[in-house]
């Protein structure tokens, strides 16, 4: 009889691990995660100028030095090399910004150094789709797509998609988990349908 209260104990404690477990996962996985409801975007600026990614090209021209001057691709880590100054954080800026950072640098070999920075191929935007969608990888950047639209190119959900599971990381200016349900973002009304992907985001689909 003993032995037959301990085996239906054992029973019972599987079975609420088996529950909860699935339900302690969800909730793991949600930690950290800001809802789009309460994502607080920052002020949108009002400087429309390029910014700068890897793989770009950028002409860089110091006037009256020839041998500071040319043609740099970006490289995969952000960084150009020019003489005197090594390597140069140029991702994540605009060419006037990258420009004026330049000259600062240069003051100290050059007098009054005056730099012109111009992108001449850019690499194609992206935004990339991971997790349970039909085809995932990058996909373009479409200016004003929101999170359905760049899902709908990916192929839509897979049938393993958790639909309450959608996230959209995003890393500048501050990295940030931003949590979407796929009922919010089909529904037409709300922040989430109103919430538009930006450049470099990442959307992950669990």
């Amino acid at each position: 009889m003993a032995r037959s209260t301990v085996t239906e104990v054992l029973l019972s404690v599987l079975t609420i691990a088996t529950v909860v477990g699935p339900s302690a996962a969800c909730s793991s996985s949600l930690a950290g995660a800001v809802p789009v409801e309460q994502y607080q975007a920052p002020a949108a600026s009002t400087n429309s100028e390029y910014v700068i990614t890897a793989g770009d090209m950028l002409s860089v021209q110091v006037w009256d030095q020839q041998q500071m001057s040319g043609r740099l691709r970006v490289r995969s880590d952000g960084r150009i090399s020019l003489p005197f100054l090594n390597d140069v954080q140029a991702e994540g800026k605009t060419p006037t910004k990258l420009a004026a950072e330049l000259e600062a640098g240069l003051k100290s070999v050059v007098l009054n150094p005056r730099v012109t920075v111009s992108v001449e191929d850019s690499r194609p935007q992206t935004v990339s789709v991971m997790g349970e969608v039909a085809r995932p990888g990058p996909q373009p950047f479409e200016r004003d797509a929101g999170v359905a639209q760049v899902l709908a190119a990916a192929g839509g959900l897979s049938n393993f998609a958790k639909k309450d599971r959608i996230f959209v990381v995003r890393s500048r200016p501050k990295p940030v988990r931003i949590h979407f349900t796929y009922d919010a973002l089909t529904r037409n009304v709300g922040v989430a349908s109103t919430f538009r992907v930006q450049p470099g985001d990442v959307i992950i689909v669990e």
